[in-house]
């Protein structure tokens, strides 16, 4: 007797209807080898190629049946953005974003600070960075992410030209 357990299995692997698993256990008395091997012979399924694994793909695409979903892709979707997120979080917290008046460092704190303050307080943030490059101050990035100086050489050319600004004014 085949059983729901057996069906679900079927339809995970074989990504077919209830009906189609059902029908193919049914067919091999219950036995899940027997039925891939009877959906691929009927055309249902793919066999897999050279040394590879069951691809799970069909050949054929049957409308009006309900498939079985175990959910695997949204959870394999949530567990990449995590890890991503993760490793963000570890990336922002090894660099440091400096804040300078000469060659003194007046601030420094992780990046994933200066990231959170740009996305939830931009409209506070940004202007103070702008104003800031008007009083003297220069910024610039520390860290193992930031061994290519193209970022910082960007902070020092915003400084200077605020530097440039400033003294066009003044004349």
């Amino acid at each position: 007797m085949t059983t729901l357990e057996q069906v679900e299995k079927l339809c995970a692997i074989a990504k077919i209807s209830y009906e189609e698993a059902k029908v193919a256990l049914d067919a091999t008395n219950g036995d899940l080898l027997e039925a891939i091997i009877y959906l691929e012979k009927q055309g249902k399924v793919t066999a897999p190629t050279g040394d590879g694994y069951y691809s799970g793909e069909k050949t054929h695409h049957h409308h009006g049946h309900h498939h079985c979903h175990n959910g695997n892709h949204f959870f394999s979707g949530l567990k990449k953005i995590g890890q991503f997120c993760l490793k963000m979080i570890r990336k922002g917290n090894t660099n440091s974003f400096e804040v300078l008046k000469g060659e003194e460092i007046k601030a420094s704190f992780p990046v994933i600070v200066l990231g959170l303050l740009l996305i939830f307080a931009f409209w506070v943030a940004i202007p103070l960075i702008i104003i800031g490059l008007f009083f003297g101050l220069r910024y610039r990035f520390v860290g193992p992410e930031f061994n290519n100086n193209t970022v910082n050489d960007a902070m020092n050319s915003a400084a200077n030209v605020a530097e440039n600004l400033k003294k066009s004014i003044n004349i």
